[in-house]
């Protein structure tokens, strides 16, 4: 009995030292935390500093599809290889260091790149990898856009000295060559119909250093996306670098949202508003000081690679339709791909998702009529919006006289007309008008691009200058899956009977 005793006493003592060590482990190694609207680092790799991840989760989405194919490459020129993962073909230029190397003190880094035969463009991404600021040529980034008034877009736009970025490599043979060469280049980040192609620039710049040569002034440690923007002001385009950036995402299998670093000098605009919700922080690649490393990068392609830009000039054969009906009944000439990415916009400024991606049935509907305003949207912009329609006011004005009129002599369908002057309204505010819309109407304008957060069941009624027909959003409407109808004008002027004669078509088909 009193052996019993004692064997029991030493294991409550054993218990009562091991749950102190435990205790002393958790708050002895204490996360530093640090602000989420900056990137966290680490002074040095070699830094105790445990950093504590930053990064905002991946918000549940109704129209979500799995991005990974089990191995298997999507049908050429099919949906998914244009609006999802037809990244399939992996090409690796570094591998990683073997676990047994690295326990044995060997460092270097790895990259590769995954090419889509559909769109020829890569996503590229490494580990180990070091952006030098002073070697890229280039304004600022990110002023008032008051204070850079007149700035030339050349200077905005980035020109990399060779080493400008650069991998840490093990094998002393490479020490000083260039990653990748024409041939690489040629074959996975074409140039095609662009100018000026920014990212394939940057990678032909990456040079192959030693562990001596590589030192950081700054290391980050979490996932970052490197984004250069052209039309950085225009929200058609934006949204083509918007939708660029979340297929980078998925594609390299990011488990949480990503930093963000423009490798551009463009100034700051509203729809940074939009970066900024999307992703868990952003920052400008000039606002570094000194040579930063990244322990993950991913290179993101050009907006003008994306099936949004590249459907204007080739035949993108795909209709939108819901998530559920492709688990049921898969397609090939259908997506749900930008309804998902459209949930994700409404995620990421904490809007409703419906489960199933329609509008509720109420007694009232909002007509949303997107305008066209005076505003100056970069420096060298003078203020002034093309018009598309000439009598726009009064377009508008009539809808709304005509709605408020119908609504007093209608018990069942109440209709609301809200004037969609984007231009004077924050990014979350535009994205809540379009989620609460039956309808948007509006003249050809970026704006109507917002249409990809719209619900299932919205209806676009878009009005077409004939000096200014252009496929844009009759596309995005298809590949959205969402009614569409057009009214081509002789010229830039709207007969207001007949537009409202229109809507009211589409609004009788809509059961009002």
């Amino acid at each position: 009995m009193k052996l019993k005793c004692t064997k029991l006493r030493f294991l409550l003592f054993a218990l009562f030292i091991f749950n102190s060590f435990l205790l002393y482990l958790n708050f002895s190694t204490d996360h530093y935390h640090q602000p989420t609207n900056s990137i966290p680092h680490s002074l040095s790799e070699n830094s105790l500093t445990q950093i504590r991840s930053s990064l905002k989760p991946w918000p549940i989405l109704p129209s979500y599809l799995p991005w990974s194919l089990g191995g298997k490459s999507p049908i050429f020129h099919s949906c998914e290889a244009y609006f999802g993962n037809g990244f399939t073909r992996r090409v690796d230029l570094l591998k990683p260091i073997s676990e047994p190397r690295r326990m044995a003190g060997n460092r270097g880094g790895w990259f590769r790149c995954f090419y889509s035969e559909t769109l020829r463009s890569s996503i590229c991404e490494g580990g180990r990898i070091r952006m030098i600021p002073g070697r890229i040529s280039m304004s600022q980034g990110g002023e008032n856009l008051e204070s850079v008034i007149g700035r030339g877009e050349d200077e905005e736009m980035p020109k990399f000295e060779d080493g400008a970025f650069e991998i840490e490599v093990g094998d002393r043979s490479s020490v000083g060559k260039k990653l990748v060469d024409e041939e690489f280049l040629n074959r996975y980040v074409q140039q095609g119909g662009i100018q000026r192609h920014s990212m394939r620039a940057l990678i032909g710049s990456i040079r192959q250093v030693d562990a001596a040569e590589f030192v950081c002034n700054e290391w980050i440690e979490e996932p970052t996306l490197l984004v250069t923007r052209y039309e950085y002001a225009n929200v058609f385009h934006t949204f083509t670098d918007w939708y660029s950036t979340y297929v980078s995402s998925r594609v390299t299998g990011l488990s949480s949202r990503p930093h963000v670093v423009f490798v551009d000098g463009h100034c700051e605009t509203q729809l940074e508003e939009t970066w900024s919700a999307l992703y868990s922080s952003l920052s400008y690649a000039k606002n570094f000081t000194g040579p930063v490393c990244f322990r993950r990068a991913i290179l993101v392609p050009l907006g003008y690679e994306t099936a949004m830009f590249r459907g204007l000039s080739e035949h993108i054969n795909c209709h939108g339709t819901t998530a559920n009906s492709l688990w049921l009944n898969p397609d090939d000439q259908k997506t749900a791909r930008l309804s998902e990415f459209g949930e994700m916009i409404r995620s990421a400024f904490v809007l409703p998702v419906d489960r199933h991606n329609l509008k509720p049935l109420t007694p009232q509907h909002d007509i949303l009529f997107v305008r066209r305003e005076d505003y100056f949207a970069h420096p060298r912009h003078h203020g002034k919006v093309q018009t598309r329609l000439s009598n726009e006011l009064e377009v508008f004005e009539a809808i709304s006289n005509w709605a408020a009129n119908h609504s007093h002599t209608s018990s069942t369908c109440k209709l609301n007309v809200i004037n969609g002057t984007f231009a004077h309204m924050s990014m979350k505010e535009q994205v809540a008008a379009i989620g609460n819309a039956a309808v948007i109407i509006g003249a050809h304008g970026a704006g109507l691009t917002h249409m990809i957060s719209a619900n299932m069941n919205t209806v676009i009624f878009e009005i077409i200058s004939s000096e200014y027909i252009r496929p844009h959003f009759e596309l995005i409407a298809m590949w959205k899956g969402l009614e569409y109808h057009a009214m081509n004008l002789h010229g830039s002027y709207a007969d207001p009977k007949e537009v409202i004669k229109r809507l009211n078509t589409i609004l009788t088909s809509i059961g009002c």
